[in-house]
């Protein structure tokens, strides 16, 4: 029996009221799927990421979650993407750069430079390589460009060598001179030397705003914090191992870790910068030195220079994953990763040689003999929008 014309148009109005009332509670999907529609719902609209309140002048972050996102494979800037890929290899007893063509495998040049290179360091515009000649008191610039080095301009005690990340200052680690010298990062001149207690301000890394950076100094088996702005020791601690021998440092990806890597304590510390409450302590190898991130940033490349070895570590799971060992040994330290990701190049401190490593398999790739006592190569261009210093912090 076929409904009449006053059942359908009843029917027809009990379904319009269950609209209306779906509809005025702000479920229009859920009206629609009542009535049999396929309309797809209206997308969301995606979360903004968080802004960090940086450094004034300092580049904006491009991911809060990710210090190293602008580091991806060969996501290079167009100042350097024209720089013919080398690695420079600072040879702290023969007193030259050692320049190896990364692709062959085989050196391409020798550059005479000051007494006791320690290492070879990108400025902050990318656009130099500064050799820190440590026993020489001056600083050696190389055009990556030409690979040809200019002349020295006078730096007294530069053992290291760092820019704050705003592009405005140098940082020179002035180890034996214990003191902290902010100079001009063009000109080099001298703004503010600030003195400090401990002994051997060597290496450093910034927190993920610029606003402070952590400093491990050698000799007395310290860290500090130090305000960015203000030029100023906010924070010094002791660490907790007798024969504490601090080294490289970096910031976790996610800016909420220093890992600072100590070659008596045979391994690494972690540390909280914003509290810089007492660290923890991760075991790695005998006499771990040098840190390294992976392009994709998920792991941490460890060097252990006391037993020839390389740890790998896995920021996502929160633990060492491998170790790789050299083939008959070596002391690897310095160094970094090339533009691909594929290759950690390192130096090998007391062998007079550099290793090529396959960061996918840990497979020593090449051996290449050296001058005396490489120490801090650079391995250049990488990916990267500006330097932080050292071998290469890039962000």
């Amino acid at each position: 029996m076929q409904p009449t014309k006053a059942a359908r148009l009843l029917a027809a109005g009990a379904a319009l009221t269950v609209l209306s009332l779906l509809s005025a509670c702000g479920t229009q999907q859920h009206a629609d799927e009542a009535l049999g529609s396929k309309a797809p719902a209206a997308p969301r609209p995606k979360p903004k990421k968080p802004q960090v309140n940086v450094l004034p002048g300092m580049p904006p972050v491009t991911d809060p979650s990710d210090v190293y996102a602008a580091d991806r494979p060969n996501h290079l800037s167009p100042v350097v993407k024209d720089f013919p890929p080398r690695v420079y290899v600072p040879n702290t007893e023969s007193d030259t750069v050692t320049v190896i063509d990364p692709k062959t495998y085989k050196v391409i040049d020798t550059i005479p430079v000051g007494r006791q290179p320690q290492h070879v360091v990108p400025s902050w515009d990318l656009k130099t390589l500064w050799v820190n000649n440590d026993l020489g008191n001056s600083l050696t610039p190389i055009d990556p460009r030409t690979g040809k080095a200019g002349d020295p301009v006078p730096v007294h005690d530069p053992y290291n060598l760092y820019f704050t990340p705003d592009g405005k200052y140098a940082i020179v680690m002035a180890s034996m001179d214990r003191q902290l010298v902010f100079r001009d990062a063009h000109t080099m001149k001298t703004v503010k030397a600030l003195p400090v207690s401990c002994y051997g301000v060597n290496h450093a890394d910034f927190s993920v705003d610029g606003r402070y950076f952590i400093v491990s100094c050698e000799f007395s088996g310290e860290l500090l914090k130090v305000d960015t702005v203000k030029m100023k020791v906010v924070g010094q601690q002791k660490l907790p191992y007798d024969d504490a021998q601090p080294q490289d440092v970096k910031i976790s990806p996610d800016g909420k870790r220093f890992y600072i890597a100590d070659m008596k304590a045979d391994g690494v510390w972690i540390l909280n910068g914003d509290t810089f409450a007492k660290p923890t302590f991760l075991p790695t190898g005998k006499g771990a030195h040098g840190l390294y991130i992976s392009r994709d940033s998920r792991e941490m490349y460890i060097s252990n220079r006391g037993e020839g070895s390389i740890s790998v570590f896995d920021f996502t799971q929160n633990r060492l994953t491998k170790k790789w060992h050299l083939p008959g040994g070596g002391s690897p330290d310095m160094g970094g990763v090339s533009a691909d990701g594929k290759v950690l190049w390192l130096s090998g401190r007391y062998n007079a040689e550099v290793y090529a490593i396959d960061t996918r398999t840990g497979d020593e790739l090449a051996r290449i003999k050296v001058g005396s006592g490489p120490h801090g190569l650079a391995v250049y261009p990488q990916p990267g929008r500006y330097s932080l210093g050292h071998t290469g912090i890039f962000r």
